[in-house]
């Protein structure tokens, strides 16, 4: 084994912008020939530290000479005691073949952020995280990612070890079918933020197949950090009964966004920050493979999860993320501002979903869940209902919501629509629920809440209705809560509604 030590800290290394986030490329890594040392394995170990303010970026170069077979990769990193409120080390990783680091991807060959500490690659299988295929002689790229770096420094130590031999064959992918068998025009419910080994999550695609059935759930989208590797480890576990989407997490400095329901193979590069004016290209791309763009989790507290790209490219919004919690209400206050916005500019609107973001035990796959209105349960009907917004949020399945609007004409709008009335002409706006005992339904407008119910019986089903016109509500949207201990604070949520608008356009 032979070592080498990159210099400490950046001064001596040539740092560069990629048209993105800043970048550092260290010195390269080389191995001999492999010609004629079929079965043999060549390691080379790496130390280096990266200072505070270091690029979001690190690249290792590794020249890779003809004839290898397999390169594996492990790493490890201190972490030393920090201050109070002082963030310490945390460091990903992933890697790019000989075709390069260039911003889109091509040479992209798999990520696994902090989830791993070694990972391979070889033409027959590689990581859950990364990409198989051949290894192909040239200069590949290691990308280290300091997520956060302590006052002392981040001090790593990377082994690279190359196997030597024949490639070995590539499996033609299989992906999941487009369609499950329907119930025709419906409602469906999908959960559309899910994680597997092959990002950060501790479940097999198999096991969040099944508790999505166990959930009652029509519909998943895979949607791993910053990979695709799962789009062909779905085909077996899909099935008439469950139809599977195929995405990305984008996991950015600046905020996390769903690609969801993308074409087969489509990976969406992720380093950027917002400051960088690029997130406009790679939403373009999500929406060009067939996908919607989602910001997710929008005002959470984790590092770099809080949203600073804007809304300007959203098809939907994740406002409701895992069991409901304070930063959900803040983004579910945060799209009703949008909405009155949409209706005071007289432009589109944004709807709602949410989604479980489930990664491991004990978190529940389906809580909560999008139930969508779809011509059937094809990846075509799913995303064109989520993008017009014919769709409800519910904890679970046990939650059922029919929402309407009538005019005094007999007119009639359901969720995502528009009641088109005079502005003086009487509306009833009603709501029927089931399994949601002792929650209290709230009707909100673009004033606010306009009208609250008292709380459904313990059974859990019930109607409510309310008269309003379209001169003293803008838009209906309904809101389902538990009872509350707390006084004046609002209760978790049960379920909510994308809105009904009523009056004319203009």
């Amino acid at each position: 084994m032979r070592e080498d030590k990159h210099a400490e800290g950046l001064g001596r290394r040539a740092l560069f912008v990629t048209g993105a986030a800043a970048a550092l490329t260290l010195g390269s890594v080389s191995f001999a020939s492999a010609e004629g040392r079929e079965g043999e394995t060549q390691t080379k170990t790496v130390r280096g530290t990266l200072p505070t303010g270091s690029p979001d970026f690190v690249y290792v170069p590794v020249e890779v000479p003809s004839g290898v077979r397999e390169i594996k990769v492990s790493y490890t990193y201190d972490k030393p005691a920090v201050p109070a409120g002082t963030k310490g080390n945390a460091l990903d990783i992933g890697i790019f073949d000989e075709r390069g680091t260039e911003l889109g991807g091509r040479g992209f060959r798999g990520w696994s952020g902090g989830a791993r500490t070694e990972f391979f690659l070889r033409a027959d299988e590689a990581t859950p995280g990364y990409i198989a295929g051949p290894v192909r002689a040239g200069t590949w790229h290691i990308v280290l990612g300091p997520y956060t770096v302590a006052p002392q420094g981040l001090a790593y130590e990377l082994t690279v070890t190359l196997t030597h031999g024949e490639p070995g064959e590539t499996p033609r992918p299989v992906y999941p079918p487009e369609r499950a068998a329907g119930r025709g025009r419906a409602w469906y419910r999908g959960d559309c933020h899910l994680h597997s080994w092959h990002s950060d999550g501790r479940r097999t695609p198999a096991e969040i197949a099944a508790l999505a059935r166990a959930a009652g759930l029509d519909f998943i989208n895979s949607s791993e950090h910053n990979t695709h590797s799962a789009h062909a480890h779905w085909a077996d576990v899909a099935g008439d009964d469950l139809l599977v989407l195929l995405g990305e997490e984008v996991t950015t400095r600046n905020g996390h966004v769903v690609a969801l329901g993308t074409d087969p193979g489509t990976f969406v590069d992720w380093r950027y920050r917002a400051r960088d004016n690029r997130f406009g290209r790679f939403a373009r791309r999500i929406r060009q493979a067939g996908g919607l763009v989602v910001p997710a989790h929008p005002h959470a507290t984790c590092i770099g999860c809080n949203w600073k790209f804007g809304f300007g490219e959203a098809d939907a919004v994740e406002v409701w993320n895992g069991p409901w919690t304070a930063d959900d209400e803040v983004a579910l206050a945060d799209w009703d501002g949008m909405l009155v916005a949409s209706v005071r500019e007289d432009r589109a609107w944004i709807p709602a979903m949410g989604n479980s973001d489930a990664h491991r035990d004990p978190d529940a796959v389906g809580t909560p869940q999008t139930v969508v209105l779809a011509d059937d349960l094809t990846r075509e009907a799913i995303l064109a209902g989520i993008r017009a917004g014919r769709s409800y949020v519910a904890e679970s399945q046990k939650v059922s919501l029919a929402f309407t609007a009538l005019g005094p004409r007999g007119e009639h709008a359901g969720i995502g629509e528009r009641l088109t009335v005079e502005s003086d002409a009487p509306v009833t706006v009603r709501l029927e629920a089931t399994g949601a005992p002792r929650c209290t339904v709230s009707l909100v407008t673009d004033q606010g809440v306009l009208f609250t119910s008292d709380p459904l019986p313990v059974s859990g089903t019930g109607a409510v209705e309310w008269r309003t016109t379209a001169s003293y509500a803008a838009y209906v949207r309904a809101e389902l809560r538990h009872e509350t201990a707390a006084g004046a604070l609002p209760g978790a949520l049960a379920a909510f509604t994308n809105p009904i608008f009523l009056g004319r356009r203009g």
